[in-house]
C-alpha cells in the first residue's frame, strides 16, 4: 500500500499524516494555513499629522501686538498723564494769576496773559485725552487709528523742536528732548512692516 498516492481510497485523508510519520509543522513565520495576516501597523508610520498653526496666522488665529507696538502705547498713556499734568498746572496757575489781580489791581491788566494760559490749559488737555484716545484703540483699531498716531507723533516732533529752540537751556529745552525722544519711538514704531500688518489684520 502506498501512502503517497493521492488518489488510493484506502490512504489517509487528504490533509492527514500516515501513522508513524511526524505531524508536520507549518512554516515558521506563518500563523497558519492559508494567507499570512497582514503585519500590524505601527504608531508613527504613514502621512505626518499636520503641523500646528503658529500663533499669528490663519483664519481664527489670535495675533499678539509687536512689541514696539506696545511700547509706543506705554509711551502714548505716559504722555497723556504729563499733558493732563500740564493742563492742570496751567489752569491752576492762570487761576490763581487772575485771582490775585483782582485782588491788587483793576484785574484787566493781567486778563490776557490768563486767557492765553487757560488756552494752553485746555489744549493740554485735549492732546492728554486723544493720547489716551489712540493708546486705548491700538488693542482693536484699524488703518486709521494709525495714520492719527502717525500725524499726531509728528506734529509732536515739531512742536518739540520749537520747544528745544525756544527754550534757551531751560526747563522748555528739556520737555522739549522729553517729547522728541517719546515722539520719535512712537512715529518709528507706526511706519514699520509690523504696525502695517497689525492694524490691517483680519478682524472676526
Amino acid at each position: 500500500m502506498s501512502f503517497g498516492d493521492p488518489n488510493n481510497p484506502y490512504g489517509p485523508p487528504q490533509g492527514q499524516q500516515p501513522p508513524g510519520y511526524p505531524p508536520q509543522q507549518p512554516p515558521q513565520g506563518q500563523p497558519g494555513y492559508g494567507y499570512p495576516s497582514a503585519p500590524p501597523v505601527q504608531p508613527g508610520y504613514g502621512y505626518p499629522a499636520a503641523p500646528p498653526v503658529p500663533q499669528g496666522y490663519g483664519y481664527g488665529a489670535p495675533m499678539e501686538m509687536p512689541g514696539l507696538i506696545k511700547t509706543a502705547r506705554v509711551l502714548l498713556f505716559i504722555l497723556a498723564g504729563l499733558q493732563i499734568l500740564v493742563g492742570l498746572g496751567l489752569g491752576i496757575a492762570a487761576g490763581a494769576a487772575q485771582d490775585t489781580s483782582n485782588t491788587f489791581g483793576s484785574g484787566d491788566d493781567t486778563s490776557t496773559a490768563t486767557g492765553v494760559l487757560i488756552v494752553f490749559a485746555l489744549l493740554m488737555l485735549a492732546l492728554g485725552a486723544l493720547s489716551i484716545f489712540l493708546g486705548v484703540k491700538f488693542k482693536n483699531g484699524g488703518s486709521g487709528i494709525r495714520i492719527t498716531t502717525i500725524v499726531y507723533a509728528s506734529l509732536m516732533l515739531l512742536g518739540s523742536l520749537v520747544n528745544i529752540v525756544k527754550g534757551a537751556g531751560g526747563s522748555g529745552t528739556f520737555g522739549g528732548i522729553v517729547s522728541l525722544a517719546m515722539a520719535g519711538i512712537i512715529l518709528a514704531s507706526m511706519v514699520n512692516s509690523a504696525a502695517s500688518a497689525w492694524f490691517n489684520r483680519p478682524r472676526f
